[in-house]
């Protein structure tokens, strides 16, 4: 990260109650980009730091938590008193969940005018009150075409950066009213962030038919494909013309155009380069030709 970017939220102070993944995650981006982070966990702690002790810690690294019962007159006030020095409070409840906390937005902005409120979500609107995790959201936008579980959780990784955006979004609109002469307070905004929403944005590739099997980079392309190698696998994305042709020319197939790259002879006579042929073999290959092959254990 540049220093540019490693200091674009300083001097913003941001209140997480947000557990498990996609607000921590946020969070881990805004501290690096210079926030002062705070965050308020119940007082059975976040359920990420019981299952993977230590992905929760990288994700809180240089963030101060302090525990809180907010269902209790003491934890409220702890919760007032950390709001009344806060910037942006970055929550992931359902909607109905906030309200009985009195963290609704209407609530909220009137007793904190100049706060800001990011609010990780399910699904959008109406939906925000459906159960649901990274699986379901990545299901409902195609994302999940097999019966094996996808290799990331990346709804919830996807979701975390569309919240750290729209936390930079709040502290521009900040920063633009107080440098332009206006209240160095300004009203505060209001932020949802879907994480259905953030599979969808990375589901339009397979929508636009690109990562389809009959796209490009979906397999139909012989030089952007897996392909098993004698000790492991290899992923090889050629799908440039020049190296395309470098391909072409190692595995003996006489012509790269886009035809012939897309023709399953082409397929069957890289997969059997690739077959006889150890990950040294090709690590030394994509040196020596330039290539852009990555190998992997079987």
């Amino acid at each position: 990260m540049s220093t540019r970017a490693a200091s674009s939220l300083h001097g913003i102070r941001i209140l997480s109650l947000a557990l498990n993944l996609p607000g921590p995650a946020a969070l881990m981006r805004c501290r690096r980009m210079g926030a002062s982070c705070t965050k308020l966990e119940p007082p059975a702690g976040d359920p990420m730091r019981h299952y993977n002790a230590a992905a929760y810690t990288q994700l809180h690294e240089g963030v101060k938590v302090v525990q809180a019962d907010l269902k209790t007159p003491q934890g409220q006030e702890l919760l007032e008193r950390e709001l009344q020095r806060t910037d942006i409070l970055l929550t992931s409840f359902r909607p109905s969940a906030l309200e009985k906390l009195g963290l609704g937005w209407k609530a909220l902005h009137s007793r904190h005018p100049s706060l800001s409120h990011v609010a990780i979500v399910g699904a959008p609107g109406a939906r925000a009150e459906e159960p649901g995790h990274d699986l379901t959201y990545l299901a409902d936008n195609g994302l999940v075409p097999g019966l094996e579980l996808p290799a990331t959780l990346y709804a919830d990784m996807g979701g975390s950066l569309m919240a750290a955006e729209a936390v930079l979004q709040a502290a521009l609109r900040k920063h633009e009213r107080y440098a332009g002469g206006g209240d160095p307070h300004p009203e505060g905004l209001y932020q949802e962030v879907a994480l259905s929403d953030a599979a969808a944005w990375l589901g339009l590739p397979r929508r636009w038919g690109l990562t389809q099997p009959s796209g490009a980079v979906g397999g139909a392309h012989a030089g952007y494909r897996v392909y098993a190698c004698a000790d492991g696998r290899v992923a090889v994305a050629a799908l440039e013309p020049h190296f395309a042709a470098r391909l072409c020319a190692a595995a003996g197939v006489a012509a790269s155009d886009m035809e012939t790259m897309l023709a399953p002879g082409t397929r069957e006579a890289i997969s059997r380069f690739f077959a006889q042929r150890t990950r040294a073999e090709l690590d030394r290959l994509a040196s020596e030709q330039d290539l852009p092959l990555h190998t992997m254990a079987g």
